[in-house]
């Protein structure tokens, strides 16, 4: 099929790019971006992905004050 296909200057500078290191022609190297595009799935429609942070806290009795103390609790008296 042809088309009459207007680039953005960025766009027809990063096709051009992509020709020269790959030795493709014009055709070549746009078809190929062009199917790697829409061969990508859509982002849009993805749920986004959410980290819901915990408070662990402490266990009663140590602080961070004492980091040998917090350690030997945690790790047992082998943590060294």
């Amino acid at each position: 099929m042809r088309t009459t296909l207007s680039l953005d200057d960025d766009v027809a500078r990063l096709v051009n790019q992509k020709m020269r290191r790959s030795g493709a022609s014009f055709k070549e190297t746009v078809n190929h971006l062009l199917r790697l595009g829409l061969m990508t799935p859509d982002r849009g429609h993805r749920k986004p992905f959410v980290v819901t942070p915990l408070r662990l806290g402490l266990p009663p009795g140590l602080s961070y004050d004492k980091v040998e103390d917090l350690l030997e609790a945690l790790e047992g008296a082998t943590h060294r």
